[in-house]
């Protein structure tokens, strides 16, 4: 397998290692960068002095559609932090990072979003990632991440196979949210924060309280997308 994504300009980044105890990856997670430019946000995810901690990820791409990338996909990029999904921890040894160039909380550029849209195949091809591995930082870590954020175009790369949204056909639930949030992946730590983060990328124009429109497609998508553990340890 090749160690550098084709049509990727290379800016490899020192903060990176092996993953742990043979993972290999199986989800993807989506950044958003929240600095002023792409080029500032490389420079960072490159400074092994970088303060509170140093960081990184595979994955780059800017406005305007250009495409870095700073680790190989083999090896572990630094870009999850804490968090769970599925009920595994260490997701940076499961996972390839991609930072998506946004000062936050713009709308995502076309250019990006199309450029997105030919990497991502690739990677779920390499890795056999199925749709429903595509989450968000915000997904995993629910209490201390809002990116890639509610702009972020999720049922336009579900239409393409690269994600997953609910059925706009599924019938009503009496479910309880929390055993749905569960089996899709979500960490139940604080029930309250994986709420919002659901919401924020399902129903992120709706507010307040726990809705039936809530309970019905977070139904729908555990029925239909229930999350796996991936290959190696658990834990």
């Amino acid at each position: 397998m090749s160690l550098w994504q084709e049509g990727a300009e290379p800016y490899a980044s020192p903060n990176r290692n092996a993953r742990r105890d043979g993972l290999t990856p199986h989800l993807v997670v989506l950044h958003h960068t929240a600095m002023e430019t792409a080029e500032a946000a490389l420079a960072r995810l490159a400074d092994p002095q970088a303060q509170p901690t140093p960081v990184s990820v595979h994955y780059v791409i800017a406005e305007d559609g250009r495409l870095w990338q700073m680790v190989p996909e083999a090896e572990r990029a630094w870009h999850a932090g804490l968090g769970h999904w599925a009920g595994q921890d260490d997701i940076n040894s499961r996972s390839i990072g991609i930072e998506l160039a946004n000062p936050a909380p713009n709308p995502f550029a076309e250019p990006q979003m199309a450029r997105l849209e030919r990497l991502l195949p690739q990677i779920l091809a390499r890795w056999a990632i199925p749709p429903e591995g595509v989450i968000a930082h915000s997904d995993m870590a629910p209490t201390r991440k809002a990116d890639p954020g509610p702009k972020f175009d999720w049922r336009r790369l579900a239409l393409q196979g690269l994600s997953i949204w609910p059925d706009p056909g599924a019938v009503d639930s009496d479910a309880p949210l929390a055993q749905s949030l569960a089996r899709i992946g979500y960490p139940l730590a604080d029930p309250a924060a994986a709420f919002a983060a659901f919401r924020m990328r399902f129903r992120p124009w709706a507010q307040g309280h726990e809705e039936a429109e809530d309970r019905r497609i977070a139904a729908d998508l555990a029925r239909r997308f229930p999350a796996r553990p991936g290959p190696g340890a658990q834990g």
